[in-house]
Parts: structure tokens; sequence; C-alpha cells
């Protein structure tokens, strides 16, 4: 298995890596702990596809085979214990739309095309149905509600993370699932650290409000600053009442392992997607 680069000062047994036949993924203990989902985070090991989408692939949107897409997402399904049919991707352009997802909308981006655009989180409480989103640097987000038997998934770019996409889906799922954020199991997904995420004075101004002064340091060069996503959505999932004890944040940097998962710096864009998935179980 992949000797997994970690970040000094996380929590090892935060995030595992799991084996089944050829692929490799990554999963959350708190998640897991919860008894009411299947979930994991892909890595690059596992898949069919080759060249800069090697192996495990998930877009079908940047140049790769569509069969070895379908593919990857067969084998993903065999370890979720289900099926691409009944996968649900969303259609990320760094909002803080969320859908309410139904069975209407079952292979919604997978295996029928999508039948809208602007989503960036996804939801529901019906069991079987796995949730799909996708990443390469960006900040995943997962929300379990073991007592209402509900679940969310997101992404969170700059864009969602200064518009506080997680707070967005708290409140989302308290007014469709009657969810009590303190109940809520939440885990930010491995995505860019701070010692490799530079960006212009014009992106760091608009977090110098609203966020613990610490998430900006500075940078390598004039004018430019180190931005701590991880940081950044940690303080927003606490104030919006998820309990500490229930949160695990990532130390793993996509950007660290570019062999084992898909970086958009890394490979400086030429690359496949990553994805998430998270699924109520069947009769929980």
């Amino acid at each position: 298995m992949y000797q997994l680069i970690r970040n000094s000062g996380g929590n090892p047994d935060g995030i595992q890596q799991r084996k089944q036949g050829e692929l490799e993924y990554l999963v959350f203990p708190k998640l897991e702990k919860t008894g009411v989902v299947e979930h994991l985070f892909t890595t690059r090991i596992g898949g069919v596809s080759s060249g800069i989408y090697s192996t495990m692939n998930l877009s079908f949107s940047r140049g790769d085979d569509p069969e070895c897409v379908r593919e990857n997402y067969r084998r993903i399904g065999e370890v979720l214990g289900t099926d691409p049919e009944h996968m649900v991707a969303s259609k990320q352009t760094h909002t803080t739309n969320i859908r309410l997802v139904t069975e209407a909308d079952l292979g919604n981006g997978i295996t029928e095309p999508s039948a809208y655009d602007d989503v960036d989180g996804l939801a529901t409480n019906i069991p079987g149905m796995a949730l799909v989103t996708f990443y390469a640097d960006c900040v995943p987000l997962y929300f379990v509600d073991p007592v209402k038997k509900a679940i969310g998934l997101a992404h969170s770019g700059w864009r969602g993370t200064v518009a506080g996409m997680g707070a967005c889906m708290v409140q989302f799922m308290r007014e469709h699932f009657h969810s009590d954020p303190k109940d809520l199991i939440a885990a930010i997904g491995p995505s860019i650290c701070v010692d490799c995420y530079e960006v212009s004075e014009e992106v760091a101004e608009q977090f110098r409000e609203g966020f613990p002064k610490e998430i900006l340091q500075p940078g390598k060069a004039d004018g430019k600053y180190q931005l701590d996503l991880w940081k950044a959505n940690e303080s927003i999932l606490l104030k919006a009442g998820i309990l500490p004890k229930h949160l695990t944040v990532t130390d793993v940097c996509t950007c660290h392992n570019p062999e084992y998962l898909f970086s958009h710096r890394a490979s400086h864009g030429q690359r496949g997607n990553l994805a998430a998935f998270l699924m109520l179980k069947n009769n929980c």
C-alpha cells in the first residue's frame, strides 16, 4: 500500500487507508462508527484509466475514455455495496447551492446526463443512494446525522469556503431533516494544505473578516499568502454548531501526495478527478 505523506500535527487515526483488491481508498473512522453510512474518498490506485488519468479517474469531462470512467465507478460501487445506477453526482461551479436528492436523481451525471447545473452540495435521507462530489485540491465536507438518518456531502474550494459552504449544509440539514448540529458527525477530507496553497492579495482580503487570523500566513513572495482551508472550514463548522469531538480534520494534502491523489497544482492541470462517496445504508 502507498506510504501516505501526512502533515505534522495531524491525527493519523482521523483518516485511514483501506484496500480491496487493487483498489486503495481512504475512510474516516468517526463516520464508520455511526453505523449508518458507507463512505470513502478515492485515491489514484485501482482503476483502469491511463496516462494523466491513471488509474482511478472519476471525471467524464476531462478527456478520459468514458468506458474507463464507467468501469472505475463500477469498481467503487463494489466497495460500497452498490452500483453506478444508484449514484448521484454534483455539477460543481464553486457555489454554495445544495440539492435535495431523491430517487428521481438516480444516475445523474454518471449513468444519465446531468439534469442540473451549479450544484456543489448534495443531501438526502433516502437509504441506498450514493452521493458523489469531485476534487483535485478543493475541500470535501462530509456530514452524517445518525439520529435523523440523513447525510450531506459538499465541495468547498476557496470561493465555497469564504461563502460558508459548511454552514450552508448544516442549515440545509436543519431545514430539510430537522437535524440538530450537535448530532452531526462531520469530516474535512484530503485537500491542499496551507504550505502548498499560495493565493493572491485579492483572495486573501476576502478571508480577513470572520475567520481566525492564523488561516493566512505570509507567502513566499511579496503580495502572496498561504491560505489554510482546513482551519477555515473547521472554524465554519464549529461556529455552525458541530461539536469538536464530532469533527475530523484532515492531515492529508493532495499536493504532497501527487502519485496517490490528483492535485491540480502539482500536475499543472494535467489530471483526472478524485471523488467523495457517501451513502446511507439500507435497513440501518
